[in-house]
C-alpha cells in the first residue's frame, strides 16, 4: 500500500492518499478552470483520499453542471484536489501538494480535453 501525504501552502489543510496504485497518469486539463489553475494532477480512487487536518478550512468550488467539485484552502487559496466530472468515483490530486514530489521533474504529463464539456449557463459557487 502506498501512502501519499499532502497539504496546501499554509499547511492548514492536510490530506493523505492510500492506494495500491501510483498517483498517475499525471495530467493537466485544458478546461477554462484548470487552464487558469495550471496544476499537474495525479489520479486516485475517491475513497483513497482522506482530509486528515483542517477540514474546516476546506472550501469547495462548483461550476457548470455541478458534478465536479474542486477543493481548496480558504486561507492560502491552494487547490488540493477535485472530484472528476463523469467519474465521481475518482479524484484529481494536485501533485505540487504531495510531499517529496517535484512537479517539474514529472514525465509524460498528459493534457486532457476538458474543453469538450461546454458551459451550460450555470455559474460557479463557493461553499
Amino acid at each position: 500500500m502506498n501512502k501519499y501525504l499532502g497539504s496546501c501552502h499554509c499547511g492548514g489543510v492536510r490530506f493523505e492518499v492510500l492506494t495500491e496504485e501510483p498517483l498517475g497518469p499525471y495530467f493537466r486539463c485544458n478546461c477554462s478552470l484548470c487552464s487558469r489553475r495550471g496544476a499537474v494532477m495525479g489520479a486516485a480512487a475517491r475513497s483513497a483520499l482522506a482530509v486528515t487536518g483542517g477540514a474546516n478550512l476546506v472550501s469547495t468550488y462548483i461550476w457548470n453542471t455541478g458534478e465536479a467539485q474542486h477543493y481548496f484552502c480558504k486561507v492560502c487559496g491552494i487547490y488540493t484536489h477535485h472530484v472528476w466530472r463523469g467519474r465521481t468515483d475518482r479524484v484529481g490530486v494536485n501533485m505540487a501538494c504531495i510531499e517529496g514530489v517535484d512537479v517539474y521533474a514529472l514525465e509524460d504529463v498528459e493534457v486532457g480535453d476538458g474543453k469538450k464539456f461546454s458551459l451550460v449557463g450555470r455559474g460557479g459557487s463557493v461553499a
